[in-house]
């Protein structure tokens, strides 16, 4: 699979899987043996099972979804970048805003060999700013 093909299935899939907190789809985008880093300080989670608990985990915090938006992803050679911006609930019925860019590295299948995220979170529904693009 083209790397264009999989970074746009990659956003896609993260759309529709945090609006339905769908984890199990969220980790199929990742192979096998991939590492994934959520801040750059953080200890990373490896396999596919490792990603699978990170994605339950924090779609967990969330007891609701308002909305969420991927931009375009912007693709060089075999890896991938992209922002986001989601706002949720929290646990306990306060909205959060979120935003951040996700790394990604892609094999010939398309599946995440290694990706990383950098993201900052805010009290409040705050949309996307009106000229980003919301795919």
């Amino acid at each position: 699979m083209d790397t264009r093909t999989a970074a746009r299935r990659w956003a896609d899939t993260w759309v529709s899987a945090w609006r339905s907190h769908d984890a199990e789809a969220v980790a199929a985008l990742y192979a096998p043996d991939c590492v994934h880093r959520s801040l750059p300080f953080r200890a990373p989670h490896h396999g596919r099972a490792g990603v699978l608990a990170y994605v339950r985990d924090a779609f967990a915090d969330e007891s609701a979804v308002a909305g969420v938006w991927f931009n375009t992803p912007v693709v060089d050679g075999e890896r991938a970048w992209v922002e986001y911006w989601a706002t949720v609930r929290d646990r306990d019925g306060a909205e959060v805003s979120i935003a951040g860019c996700a790394f990604a590295r892609f094999d010939d299948a398309g599946l995440i060999t290694e990706s990383r995220d950098y993201w900052q979170a805010t009290d409040g529904h705050v949309p996307p700013p009106e000229a980003w693009h919301r795919a």
